[in-house]
């Protein structure tokens, strides 16, 4: 303990004391990086296989194919995002902040999903590792949701929908 001449309380200088959750914040960021370059280069990875099915597609099967493509983005999606629990599980483990490997992917599902329901507690160091671990499955939902509402403006444009706006309406009309 240092004591300061000025006054007569003790300062602690102990890092813990200091920045009590340091921790938490230096194995979080990388873990949020990592997620997020995963996240990135899947979705990439989907879009090149979007291209590639709609350029080889004839017209007629087009609407099918995009309708199942759809499809098969929401699957690669969930199993994207169970991919980069399964990271934070795998840190949390590293971590022995949770006793096994299905408790830490159980909390870690929760905890990027925002459920936060799976009964399982991080023990008090952790807290905010796990508040972190949430932060970050809002911006990789966030990322999930721009890409499948821009992968359906650009199945959409190739197939020529128009959106009711778009549509002329004859003069003289009434909208319904």
């Amino acid at each position: 303990m240092i004591r300061n001449p000025r006054m007569e309380v003790p300062m602690n200088l102990d890092p813990v004391n200091v920045m009590p959750w340091s921790s938490d914040w230096l194995w979080s960021l990388p873990l949020s990086v990592i997620t997020v370059v995963i996240h990135v280069l899947g979705l990439y990875m989907i879009k090149q296989r979007f291209d590639r099915l709609l350029v080889r597609s004839s017209r007629g099967k087009m609407r099918l194919i995009a309708l199942l493509f759809m499809g098969g983005t929401a699957v690669s999606v969930t199993l994207l995002h169970g991919l980069e629990a399964s990271v934070w599980a795998f840190g949390f483990r590293w971590l022995h902040a949770l006793p096994d490997k299905k408790s830490a992917m159980l909390y870690s599902l929760n905890a990027m999903t925002t459920f936060g329901h799976s009964g399982s507690n991080l023990d008090s160091h952790w807290q905010l590792m796990g508040a972190l671990e949430a932060l970050n499955g809002l911006i990789l939902f966030g990322l999930t949701t721009a890409f499948l509402f821009a992968i359906i403006q650009e199945a959409w444009t190739r197939l020529d929908f128009q959106t009711p706006t778009e549509v002329p309406i004859a003069v003289g009309s009434t909208l319904p």
